[in-house]
């Protein structure tokens, strides 16, 4: 029970810094008014989020730099709170790397194509929008 707990606070304080962290970095992309007329915010922060997922699993699986409990806060919280879009685009590469072509395929078209589907279905849902 000690065990889970700690786990759960480690990946709700690194959600929160990262919830933080995305709104401050969305927050200075769309100060630049050249920048107003496309989500470029978001599009930072999912590819920020995804470099930043590829580097840290990079040095996890290479050189073991990191505990399962850093793992938990930096990739679970920290970068979960930022975007779940690395986390997407992590496990995704994984199936890539394991030559799981269909799967990876699978995983892709579900995340996007269904998940567009399902907000427009979700929008549609509402009375009175």
């Amino acid at each position: 029970m000690k065990e889970s707990l700690v786990n759960v606070l480690l990946v709700g304080s690194g959600g929160a810094a990262g919830a933080i962290a995305r709104y401050g970095v969305g927050g200075l992309v769309h100060r630049n008014p050249a920048l107003a007329d496309f989500p470029f915010g978001t599009l930072c922060v999912n590819l920020l989020g995804c470099l930043l997922i590829g580097a840290g699993a990079g040095l996890a699986d290479g050189r073991q730099a990191f505990s399962p409990e850093a793992r938990l806060f930096l990739f679970v919280g920290v970068l979960g709170g930022f975007t779940t879009f690395s986390s997407f685009g992590y496990e995704t590469v994984a199936l890539l790397r394991d030559h799981e072509l269909l799967r990876a395929g699978l995983n892709a078209g579900l995340n996007v194509f269904a998940g567009l589907a399902l907000v427009w279905f979700g929008y549609n849902l509402m009375p009175g929008r």
